[in-house]
């Protein structure tokens, strides 16, 4: 069964009693979670196991260092270790049970040891699967009973900001029992590259008040979450040289590298934040928020919780961005990223090509929010206003609802995926990302 966004207002949703057994499964760290796809799954799951329904994931493990044990001590992660076997971590907490796989070339094989397993209902899987392979695995192992979560646009098989298209993976997206997005701006994309249409299900990942004012002219820092050069590091850095009299401050994310952090350490006027399980934590030390996206965002889930708080947030026109910011002031124009060097950093991720960008707009509007007190008020005022109006909109059931409306899709078996991209693969991808161009405008 497919469903138009317009589908699902508030009074169609409906609860059934029936217990559901669902697997998530995406080639990102759950424990500690890594970036809003993966915050944003845990909510969808955590409502649903509060429901009674039975959860997993099968996911990838942080490399067992100095920063993910910091990570954990920061955020207080009180999962209950239930035991390692064969490179397989499993963790619960709260209903949710957790397979932590270190080893890429494993993870297939632990997808299809817990489809056999548990037998899940419907098998979620995210789009942090740049490969594809839990893709496959998933429709090859639980075939008719796949939903995909369509988070990241660079990891689609599709469209023109897809670092690997992959026509096969393609029509596995096409006929899985359901496709999600996280905002009509990704939505757009996807019925114009995919061909047909996916649910808009905003996650709930903001709780439900109240939120203190956190806002504050006169102290704070100007902040940056996940500094990294795809998130737009070299703006944050440009204005903190611009703005010398200025505290700044980041909280590192999935895309910092250590390169990333040497170079901001150079900086006397940026310093790095804690990770913390409260994101108020790290708002309460923000007087303006930055979003410099270079790349092609799916939403904006951290200007949301700025602006739930009354906190300006300046964003950049990269995608969904523009949607999260709701019309408020402002929005500064990028150069989107075009190509990427035949490079791969710590983490994995290709080079990109920074091209240089106009500044200009950037500090027009940090200068404006910083020294007039009446224009911070008015946008911190529209801020919070408009992002109260949205998460009010939004409905914790609802992915919950959706999964209960949908029926298996035709069972077509797929042959068993291999493991983790082939070193001729590897070289297809970054060839394939050296000659990326830039991702046109979508329609809202």
């Amino acid at each position: 069964m497919k469903r138009c966004a317009s589908c699902w207002p508030k009074r169609a949703l409906k609860r059934s009693n029936r217990t559901m057994r669902i697997l998530l499964t995406a080639n990102a760290s759950y424990v500690p979670p890594r970036g809003g796809a993966t915050r944003s799954n845990l909510v969808w799951l955590e409502n649903m196991a509060a429901s009674g329904h039975a959860c997993r994931v099968v996911a990838a493990a942080l490399a067992d260092g100095a920063g993910r044990r910091e990570q954990i001590a920061d955020e207080n992660i009180d999962w209950q270790p239930l035991g390692r076997r064969g490179g397989v971590e499993a963790l619960e907490r709260g209903g949710i049970r957790v397979y932590a796989v270190a080893e890429r070339s494993q993870q297939t094989g632990a997808l299809r040891q817990q489809i056999h397993e548990f037998q899940p209902d419907w098998v979620l899987v995210s789009s942090e699967d740049l490969g594809h392979g839990l893709l496959r695995e998933a429709h090859h192992s639980a075939p008719g009973r796949i939903v995909y979560l369509a988070h990241t646009p660079q990891f689609f098989p599709f469209g023109p900001a897809s670092w690997n298209p992959d026509a096969h993976a393609l029509e596995l997206v096409r006929r899985s029992a359901g496709v999600v997005a996280i905002g009509h701006y990704t939505a757009a994309y996807i019925r114009r590259h995919l061909g047909r249409e996916a649910a808009v299900i905003h996650p709930p990942i903001y709780g439900s008040g109240p939120f203190p004012r956190l806002a504050s002219f006169s102290t704070g820092l100007v902040t940056m979450v996940n500094p990294c050069a795809i998130k737009g590091v070299s703006i944050f850095r440009a204005l903190a040289d611009g703005f010398p009299g200025f505290g700044f401050g980041y909280l590192p994310g999935w895309g910092t590298t250590t390169a990333d952090r040497a170079q901001l350490a150079a900086h006397a006027n940026i310093s790095a934040l804690p990770n913390c399980r409260d994101i108020t934590q790290f708002l309460g030390c923000t007087r303006v928020l930055l979003m410099p996206s270079l790349w092609f965002e799916g939403f904006g889930l951290a200007v949301v919780e700025a602006m739930l708080h009354g906190i300006p947030v300046i964003a950049s026109d990269a995608g969904g961005l523009v949607e999260a910011k709701m019309g408020t002031p402002f929005v500064a124009p990028v150069r989107p990223i075009e190509r990427y060097q035949p490079l791969f950093d710590e983490y994995a991720l290709p080079k990109p090509v920074i091209e240089p960008v106009d500044l200009g707009p950037w500090t027009n509007a940090l200068h404006d929010l910083l020294t007039d007190r009446a224009l911070y008020e008015e946008v911190s005022a529209a801020s919070e206003d408009a992002a109260l109006r949205f998460a009010g909109s939004l409905d914790a059931g609802h992915m919950q609802a959706y999964l209960e409306s949908l029926a298996p899709g035709q069972a077509v078996y797929e042959p068993v995926s291999t493991a983790s991209l082939s070193p001729e693969k590897r070289a297809l991808l970054l060839q394939r990302i050296r000659s990326k161009k830039a991702v046109p405008a979508e329609p809202r």
